[in-house]
């Protein structure tokens, strides 16, 4: 998973990235709201670790942003503040879980599990999305209860886009991690591996958002909408 974590002290911060990355996530760690704002502007993310007293502004201001936007990036609150309305008005604001300071490492990594398990429908290892299974460590793909083979390309973009749930995917970005050599000028190199791919799962998942790039959506699509 792509973490962005905003906390601003030196010392829980490191100590908060070096436990999610010795997990296997990759962890973006900025320590000012408008230094969170320009890398979620700039990136793709699977979810926010948010303080919410930083030094130039309050966290909710970014959680106010995000769901006005209509995202639904997962957001799970670091604060020390412990009061019942401060955990009250951050989840009716929107965040997806709240977690008071100070906090034992071992459950802040159970709380981005188990919330990764709610947001995306995903273990450690297995991603799902409405009858269909895609398990990285040995590259299969299963839709309906049935195999389905994928090119290297085929299944990478796939599992760029589950792991996004919800959220658009940019050509750019797509082709940069995806494609060999980062293909693009013109090439129409992305547009064939997503119709191929779209023919093997089937229609009702990848949603091409003109311009911009591919998203699936977290209810099902009209046939009408893929093209």
């Amino acid at each position: 998973m792509n973490l962005l974590l905003v906390e601003d002290d030196l010392d829980l911060g490191n100590g908060v990235r070096i436990a999610l990355a010795n997990q296997g996530m990759d962890v973006v760690w900025v320590r000012r709201l408008d230094d969170a704002l320009r890398t979620l502007d700039g990136g793709t993310f699977d979810m926010v670790l948010l303080d919410l007293g930083l030094p130039d502004g309050d966290g909710l201001d970014l959680l106010f942003r995000l769901r006005r936007d209509r995202q639904i990036l997962p957001v799970l609150v670091l604060s020390a503040r412990d009061a019942l309305n401060d955990r009250l008005r951050s989840l009716d604001d929107g965040a997806d879980d709240y977690l008071v300071k100070p906090f034992a490492l071992a459950e802040l990594l159970s709380r981005v599990r188990a919330l990764a398990r709610r947001s995306y429908g995903f273990n450690d290892e297995t991603i799902r999305m409405r009858g269909l299974a895609l398990h990285e460590p040995t590259r299969g793909v299963i839709v309906d209860g049935e195999p389905v083979e994928l090119s290297r390309c085929e299944f990478d973009l796939l599992a760029l886009l589950l792991k996004r749930t919800g959220r658009v995917v940019t050509r750019r970005v797509m082709e940069e991690q995806v494609l060999p050599g980062g293909q693009a000028n013109g090439s129409n190199s992305l547009e064939v591996h997503i119709s191929n791919l779209r023919k093997k799962i089937g229609q009702g998942y990848i949603r091409t958002v003109r311009g911009i790039g591919y998203v699936i959506d977290v209810q099902s699509l009209a046939r009408s909408t893929q093209k």
